[in-house]
């Protein structure tokens, strides 16, 4: 299970005293805590599943991205490096993402199977592409594609 992973890693980082590793965990498992916490009124008393899970931290790496974007435009290497850092030490807890070829394929085979013609069948697509390939694609780039073929 991913979460014990990440706590088996955390213990690992302490042991090799790997700073970076070990803050950026603590994030990433706080950042858990805390979706734990919010599910519990739904009904979900034993932790957010694993889906869930790679979904925060996907979440966490566009954080930093553009963290990254705006430390650029305020001439801050320093802090753009240490979140290029965070981002490497979560993206490895993430499935292999597809690339724009593999991205590019999925979305002609989805648009293709499901015989959408317009933007008005994007939902339909894009909730396609979701469940078929959930922690292996960014949504936001396979929106503007779908959109692109779509439009």
């Amino acid at each position: 299970m991913l979460r014990q992973r990440l706590n088996e890693a955390l213990k690992q980082a302490m042991k090799a005293r790997d700073a970076r590793a070990v803050s950026t965990l603590r994030l990433v498992l706080a950042a858990l805590k805390e979706r734990d916490i919010a599910a519990r009124p739904r009904g979900v008393t034993d932790g957010v599943d694993e889906a869930e899970i790679v979904d925060m931290l996907q979440k966490m790496v566009r954080q930093r991205r553009e963290s990254i974007a705006l430390y650029e435009q305020g001439n801050r290497p320093d802090l753009a490096k240490a979140e290029a850092e965070q981002i490497a030490i979560i993206e490895a807890w993430l499935p292999r993402q597809l690339d724009e070829a593999e991205l590019a394929a999925a979305v002609d085979a989805v648009v293709g199977e499901l015989g959408a013609a317009s933007l008005k069948d994007m939902g339909r697509v894009m909730a396609a592409l979701k469940e078929r390939h959930a922690g292996q694609m960014d949504l936001a780039k396979a929106g503007a594609r779908v959109k692109q073929k779509l439009g």
